[in-house]
């Protein structure tokens, strides 16, 4: 499957699409990029007069990218159409994400079993300093509800 095809695949639009590339994606992981547009409405209220990228919406980002692709991919070969729902999250933020910063995400998979993935996820700002760190873990299911 190519990249192309499994962005096309995500189950998401504007505002709340944040992949705006995807670099790779293997077996063992994924890596992509969004850059975060100024006029987003998240930062007309985060925080006065000094907007900065609302951590969840940075942990969404990194499950985008990390998990949800990556899941789209493990399952090209299936049968099955599926998507991956969030199922949690341990995430450590360590430096702000400012308006029109663009940012890395890097997926390594712990494992993918019995419908289930985890992955270890990182974020890097255009410095390639780490803005956050953490294992973020989604579970396969099917958007018809059917088998």
């Amino acid at each position: 499957m190519e990249v192309k095809d499994i962005i096309a695949q995500l189950p998401y639009t504007p505002p709340f699409l944040f992949v705006d590339e995807l670099i790779e994606v293997t077996a063992n992981g994924a890596k992509g990029c969004f850059t975060f547009d100024e006029s987003l409405d998240f930062y007309k209220g985060h925080f006065k007069d000094h907007p900065v990228t609302p951590g969840v919406i940075l942990t969404e980002t990194m499950a985008q990218i990390g998990v949800v692709c990556l899941g789209i991919f493990l399952m090209s070969d299936s049968d099955m159409n599926a998507s991956v729902a969030f199922t949690s999250s341990n995430v450590e933020f360590l430096k702000p994400v400012y308006p029109n910063e663009k940012v890395t995400v890097i997926s390594e998979k712990i494992y993918f079993r019995f419908g289930k993935l985890k992955c270890k996820v990182r974020m890097l700002n255009q410095k390639e300093e780490v803005v956050c760190t953490g294992e973020i873990a989604g579970m396969l299911i099917n958007p018809l509800g059917n088998e």
